[in-house]
């Protein structure tokens, strides 16, 4: 009776030993992560994302959150989002002077809106209080400045100063009510 009992025990032994040596060569660990393996599935890239379109909307706000995988920059209109252009650039520049934009990070967007941020009669729809934070971006993972680039012949710029240069995507988005959203997600890793 004592001889069942210890074989049992030594095929339990044999099997842990069999377990433990296959997790030693890697045979049952999880594959590990490659380069061309997407950050949260995001399959995103960081080339230039442009629509031609012009927009009769104006520009009537622009606000910053986070998200699990991506920080977001949206941009209100006050009517349907046309046309933009979003893309890295060496350093983002105002628009009609061409005077650089001081940005912190170690990459930058410039994102054009093909929209003006003022009414017919000239008058501002989107004038922010302080044109070099428009947005408290402290604590983000990737953004580390939102500022305003200016609103010159139609069309609306900024510049996100990111942390590097990361893969983003470009979204338009209908409302709240008759108006729009253009969305900018930029992903916190490759």
């Amino acid at each position: 009776m004592a001889a069942l009992k210890k074989v049992p025990l030594k095929k339990f032994q044999a099997l842990i030993a069999a377990v433990l040596m296959a997790v030693g060569l890697g045979m049952l660990a999880p594959a590990a992560a490659t380069a061309a393996d997407p950050y949260c599935g995001l399959v995103w890239g960081s080339l230039a994302k442009t629509n031609p379109a012009m927009s009769q909307a104006k520009v009537v706000n622009v606000r910053t959150g986070q998200h699990y995988c991506f920080d977001r920059l949206v941009i209100d209109l006050n009517g349907p989002v046309k046309g933009y252009t979003v893309r890295y650039v060496p350093h983002v520049v105002q628009d009609g002077s061409g005077t650089p934009i001081p940005l912190r990070g170690q990459a930058f967007l410039q994102i054009t809106v093909n929209a003006p941020a003022y009414d017919d009669a000239g008058k501002p729809t989107y004038n922010p209080a302080n044109k070099n934070e428009l947005s408290n971006v402290t604590g983000y993972q990737t953004f580390r400045q939102v500022a305003w680039a200016g609103s010159f012949e139609g069309y609306s710029s900024l510049g996100v100063g990111v942390r590097a240069r990361l893969p983003f995507r470009v979204l338009s988005l209908p409302g709240p009510d008759a108006g729009s959203r253009l969305i900018v997600d930029v992903a916190h890793f490759w």
